[in-house]
C-alpha cells in the first residue's frame, strides 16, 4: 500500500470523533487507525465503536481514542497479517515495526478486500411509494418518483435490491400518485419480487398508508420511503431494535454542514468569548428508514392522514420505547431532490 493510501486509514491522538467518522467514509473500509505523532499504533476506531459510544451518551466532538479499542490487533510481517486476516472477519490488518509503527496495511492478497457477509435477516419490508415526489418536478410529472431512474434502474428496485442482499424477499408497496405506472412495471418482472400492492384512495400522509395493512403483518418489518437508499449493516440495525425491545427504530444519519465563515460566540458587553474558523457542524437526520412492530399498525386509525414521525411520538407517548439508530453520513443517500440524483448515480456506478 502506498504512503498516501496509508494515510487515509491513519488519524492523530487529537482527532475527534466526528473527524474520525470522515476519514472512515472517505476510505470505505469502516476502519480507522489512530496513532500517536511518531505513528506509533495506540488503536483502532470503527464505525460500529463510533455508533456505540454516541448511543452511550459520547458526543461528536469527543475525542476518538474515547470511543476507540486501545488493544487492536496487529501483525509485524506481511504472512503473519495474511494468517491474522483470514483468522476472523478483519478488514484491514496493520503491520507495525519493532517499535511499534505502522508500515504498512494488509487488505487481502493483489489489495483485494473481503466482501462483507451479510446474515439472512428476511423480514417483511414496507415501502411507502404513495407521493407525488414535489421535490422532484418536473421529472414528477411524467413519472412517479418510484421510477425516476438512477442509472439502469428506477430509485424503487435499488432500494428492493438492497433488502434482497439481506434475504428480504416480501415487499408490500402503498401506492398513490400514477400507481398504474408503477405496477405496470413489476407486471414485466414476475419471479424476480414477491409484491403485495395497497392503494391509497386519498393522500394519507409518510405513515397513514401503514392502515391499509392492518391483518396482514405479524411480524417485525422494515419500513421505508421509497426516495432514499441506506447501504448501512441491517442486520445490525435489526439486532439492535431487538436488543432493545423497541416498537420503533428509526434510522438516522449524521449530516455534517461545513460553515463557510468565521463563527463568534458573543458574552456581555460584546466581549468575545469564543471564534471557531469554518466550523463544522453535524446534525442527526432522519432517514425515513424505520424498523417497526406490527402492534404499531393496530394502534392506527383507518383512512386518517398521518406522517410517521407522528405515529413515532404517539408511541412515545404511549410509554412504549422508540430508539435510534444511527448511522454515517456515508451510507445514505436521498435522492428526494434533483441536485442528488447525480451524486446517488456516481455513488452507485463510480463513473
Amino acid at each position: 500500500m502506498d504512503s498516501n493510501e496509508l494515510r487515509n486509514f491513519i488519524g492523530g491522538s487529537n482527532l475527534t470523533v466526528l473527524e474520525a467518522m470522515r476519514k472512515i467514509d472517505n476510505n470505505a473500509s469502516g476502519i480507522l487507525f489512530i496513532v500517536e505523532e511518531s505513528d506509533r499504533l495506540i488503536g483502532c476506531i470503527t464505525d460500529g465503536d463510533i455508533r456505540r459510544y454516541l448511543l452511550a451518551g459520547g458526543k461528536m466532538d469527543g475525542m476518538a481514542i474515547e470511543a476507540a479499542n486501545v488493544n487492536p490487533k496487529s501483525a509485524k510481517s506481511n504472512e503473519e497479517a495474511r494468517l491474522l486476516y483470514h483468522e476472523k472477519d478483519y478488514v484491514v490488518i496493520p503491520i507495525v515495526s519493532s517499535d511499534g509503527r505502522i508500515i504498512d496495511l494488509y487488505s487481502g492478497e493483489n489489495g483485494r478486500r473481503k466482501k462483507k457477509h451479510r446474515h439472512t435477516i428476511n423480514i417483511p419490508v414496507v415501502i411507502n411509494a404513495g407521493g407525488r415526489g414535489t421535490r422532484l418536478d418536473p421529472f414528477t410529472r411524467v413519472l412517479p418518483k418510484p421510477l425516476i431512474p438512477v442509472g439502469d434502474l428506477p430509485i424503487i428496485e435499488h432500494i428492493m435490491k438492497e433488502y434482497q442482499s439481506y434475504g428480504c424477499g416480501d415487499f408490500h408497496i402503498i401506492v398513490n400518485y400514477k400507481r398504474d405506472l408503477i405496477k405496470s412495471y413489476f407486471s414485466e418482472s414476475v419471479g424476480r419480487y414477491h409484491i403485495s400492492w395497497y392503494d391509497e384512495k386519498e393522500p394519507l400522509g409518510t405513515g397513514g398508508g401503514l392502515s391499509l395493512l392492518r391483518g396482514k403483518i405479524k411480524e417485525t418489518f422494515f419500513f421505508a420511503n421509497c426516495d432514499v437508499l441506506m447501504t448501512a449493516n441491517y442486520n445490525s440495525m435489526l439486532n439492535f431494535h431487538r436488543e432493545n425491545g423497541n416498537v420503533i427504530t428509526m434510522v438516522c444519519a449524521y449530516k455534517n454542514f461545513a460553515i463557510p465563515y468565521g463563527v463568534i460566540e458573543m458574552g456581555m458587553n460584546g466581549v468575545i468569548s469564543e471564534m471557531k474558523e469554518k466550523p463544522l457542524l453535524s446534525f442527526l437526520i432522519n432517514t425515513g428508514i424505520y424498523i417497526v412492530e406490527p402492534e404499531v399498525i393496530s394502534d392506527m386509525e383507518d383512512g386518517v392522514a398521518v406522517d410517521f414521525p407522528d405515529i413515532v411520538e404517539m408511541e412515545k407517548n404511549k410509554g412504549k420505547r422508540v430508539a435510534v439508530f444511527p448511522v454515517s453520513e456515508n451510507d445514505w443517500m436521498d435522492m428526494g431532490q434533483l441536485n442528488e440524483l447525480e451524486k446517488m448515480r456516481l455513488k452507485l456506478y463510480g463513473e
